[in-house]
């Protein structure tokens, strides 16, 4: 069988916890941030843990991770 790619996109923005969750950066905290408050942009600080919906389909981009 040949060997499957990674998709080169999805290894670059998820990591996966000990227990097989994966973690990915929070969205809206590039750039036009003056338009948030403070409690927005504190709040998605770091990263926070998709969804069993998103997590499937993020699996499937990286089947050796």
């Amino acid at each position: 069988m040949p060997k499957l790619k990674t998709k080169s996109g999805a290894k670059k923005r998820f990591k996966f916890t000990a227990s097989g969750k994966v973690k990915a950066g929070v969205a809206g905290k590039r750039h036009r941030l003056i338009s948030h408050n403070s409690k927005y942009i504190r709040q998605n600080r770091g990263t926070q843990v998709m969804s069993d919906a998103d997590a499937r389909k993020i699996k499937s981009y990286m089947p050796y991770a």
